[in-house]
């Protein structure tokens, strides 16, 4: 069952969502809050750049951090054909009951832009680390502290036998821009 407006209010005011916007914000910005069936997210102001080295492999086994630059600020540029690696500015705690999957804003979409996280398992938290894809030709500006994309809060019928703080997930708690880990 799809969570409602109602449950994700009453949620984070158990500190399911840190800092929350009961309402979604609109005024001048890519809008973030409280929407009918889920939260819009917004993106930190902090980033990881990918640039791209003449005959470089990107192995997920054996990740390279040097490909990526640090970048803080108000907009990034995301170069074209290319992608940055960012985090929510909201802290999320997800309850034992819930699966929240992620999907990026048509504000973005409709630019060419792709957002890609995975599912948020049970009693997963931190700040959620989200991999921006530019499919354009050209760099596209990202704001910051403005929406990126919509969580959508699912409600299991049963508690699951194992979450992932059960299993000790490499990703609990992350604090920043988590690279992969294997």
């Amino acid at each position: 069952m799809v969570k409602n407006d109602r449950w994700i209010r009453e949620m984070a005011s158990k500190g399911t969502i840190t800092p929350f916007d009961a309402d979604q914000v609109r005024k001048g910005v890519i809008s973030y809050g409280v929407s009918s069936y889920g939260y819009d997210m917004r993106i930190a102001d902090e980033f990881k750049i990918f640039e791209a080295k003449e005959n470089a492999v990107i192995d997920p086994k054996n990740f390279d951090k040097t490909h990526f630059v640090d970048f803080k600020g108000d907009i990034c540029i995301i170069p074209p054909n290319s992608y940055v690696l960012g985090r929510s500015l909201e802290y999320f705690k997800i309850p034992r009951d819930v699966l929240v999957i992620c999907l990026g804003k048509s504000t973005y979409a409709r630019r060419g832009v792709i957002v890609n996280v995975t599912p948020l398992e049970p009693e997963w938290e931190g700040y959620i680390t989200v991999e921006i894809s530019n499919t354009a030709p050209v760099p596209v500006k990202l704001y910051s502290n403005e929406g990126l994309a919509q969580l959508i809060f699912l409600g299991a019928s049963e508690i699951c036998e194992k979450s992932y703080a059960d299993k000790a997930g490499k990703y609990q708690a992350q604090k920043g821009i988590t690279l992969p880990k294997t």
